[in-house]
């Protein structure tokens, strides 16, 4: 496996991380045994970045990382994230990013885990009830407990994300980025690399649908989250998979799957970006992780921007209850 910094001079991680987040949360229900061995497949196969949050489960997905990373610590950077969950009947977001809740997360999450510290530790909304200096100055002071090495936004705007850099250094800046979700293109891409921040990528595919492989709603389990956002919906889902054939015939050219050449276009973005494209399935994973070898020329990226340009995607990508804590 190929490996990337997380900003220049930042902690060396796999070009291909692991997102957690569907082996317990939002996309049906999961097999716990099952994810284990995708975690180990992925060890084995060199990927080190694994990301998991406080909110996934909730908590049950840092319970499992923590299982299946518990004799193999050192060969994992391991990111988690705080500050976020939903009101008992999941129509709206409640973020927190107090200094008091920091310090409460954190100790949640390390028991979970059975560690004693977290390698990437992200806000995982910005609060807008709580400047972020006093949220990142909280998270600051985990690092010279030894309980956190490296600190992390997710989804913050570029104003916020300055703001945060000047209390304590930002590593790693995580936000949606795929073929199909490019708002990062406006201003977020260049304000990482002025920072000297790492991007991470999440849903790089597209929550699973520029993989090509779902080809109705009714591919989705009944309690799968994907029903209820917008992209999944009515006449959006049609017109996004025309979009998702267009790009499967180029990569079927190329001889790689359609989820591959997703990957592989998110990686030819820049070698500050490291994707965290979540599955489990071994055989999906080992697809995932041969992504990194993947060579775009000029001719492919202009190709596939001539099929799936930017804001081509119908749809929001988050349904109404979620959107209001974007980019903040």
């Amino acid at each position: 496996m190929k490996t990337r910094t997380l900003g220049p001079g930042g902690p060396e991680v796999s070009a291909i991380g692991l997102g957690c987040m569907g082996m317990s949360a939002f996309y049906g229900g999961g097999d716990d045994a099952q994810s284990i061995e995708v975690i180990h497949r992925a060890l084995d196969l060199g990927v080190t970045l694994f990301d998991t949050a406080e909110m996934y489960g909730p908590h049950t997905n840092e319970v499992l990382l923590g299982e299946a990373l518990a004799d193999r610590r050192d060969r994992a950077f391991v990111a988690s994230k705080f500050g976020i969950g939903y009101n008992a009947d999941r129509t709206q977001l409640k973020v927190d990013g107090s200094p008091a809740n920091v310090r409460r997360a954190i100790e949640g999450s390390l028991t979970r885990l059975g560690m004693d510290h977290v390698d990437l530790y992200y806000l995982h909304r910005v609060d807008p009830d709580t400047p972020i200096e006093e949220t990142v100055g909280a998270m600051a002071e985990l690092v010279k407990e030894g309980k956190v090495r490296f600190l992390g936004l997710s989804e913050a705007a570029p104003e916020t994300l300055r703001r945060a850099h000047a209390t304590h250094p930002i590593t790693a800046l995580q936000t949606e980025y795929s073929l199909w979700s490019r708002e990062p293109e406006d201003e977020i891409l260049s304000v990482v690399r002025e920072l000297g921040i790492g991007f991470v990528p999440y849903s790089p595919l597209g929550r699973g649908f520029l993989s090509g492989e779902i080809k109705s709603v009714d591919d989705l389990a009944p309690d799968d989250f994907r029903r209820t956002n917008p992209r999944f919906m009515g006449e959006n889902f049609q017109k996004n998979l025309d979009l998702v054939t267009a790009v499967s015939e180029i990569a079927a050219d190329k001889g790689v799957t359609a989820a591959q050449l997703a990957l592989a276009w998110v990686l030819a973005q820049g070698d500050d970006l490291v994707p965290i494209p979540g599955t489990r399935r071994i055989s999906t994973l080992e697809q995932n992780v041969a992504a990194a070898e993947i060579a775009l020329t000029p001719e492919d990226l202009s190709r596939i921007e001539a099929v799936f340009p930017k804001d081509a995607a119908s749809g929001h990508r988050y349904a109404e209850a979620a959107r209001s804590a974007l980019n903040r």
